[in-house]
């Protein structure tokens, strides 16, 4: 499985607007620099996250990006579907797809499970978490 460059940027740009300590936000090109994300880019990142009520502006239109909620209150499952519905494999979402999801398919059932957990999984941690947990550094 691999998470999508939307859903990593989204997250960097999540931790970002939550670190900032102005009362008026973080401005999207002061993101932008801090991460290394093209200005274009982080336009569509942030239409997401605001999309799914996780940020907005502090004062109005032109002003910097706040949270909507505390840290704390924001799972990583809310950053995730901002950007994607989990979707493991098409038949869970959808039992048309496969004439096998209408009987006893076996395969069906793990890979809902798996979908199960995987949410789960991403419903316990919140950004709060996400932002204290410590730096790894990789040794070459």
């Amino acid at each position: 499985m691999r998470v999508s460059t939307r859903i990593r940027y989204g997250l960097r740009t999540m931790i970002e607007i939550a670190n900032a300590t102005d009362e008026g936000g973080i401005l999207q090109k002061d993101i932008a620099k801090n991460q290394n994300i093209s200005l274009k880019y982080l336009d569509c990142i942030i239409s997401s996250l605001k999309l799914k009520g996780l940020i907005a502006n502090a004062k109005g239109r032109g002003s910097g990006y706040k949270l909507t909620r505390m840290p704390n209150k924001i799972s990583m499952y809310d950053i995730y579907t901002a950007f994607e519905k989990i979707e493991v494999v098409e038949c869970v979402n959808n039992k048309w797809f496969c004439e096998r999801s209408q009987q006893d398919c076996k395969a069906l059932c793990y890979w809902s499970e798996f979908k199960t957990e995987l949410e789960q999984l991403l419903m316990t941690k919140n950004l709060d978490e996400i932002m204290k947990a410590p730096h790894i550094e990789f040794v070459k």
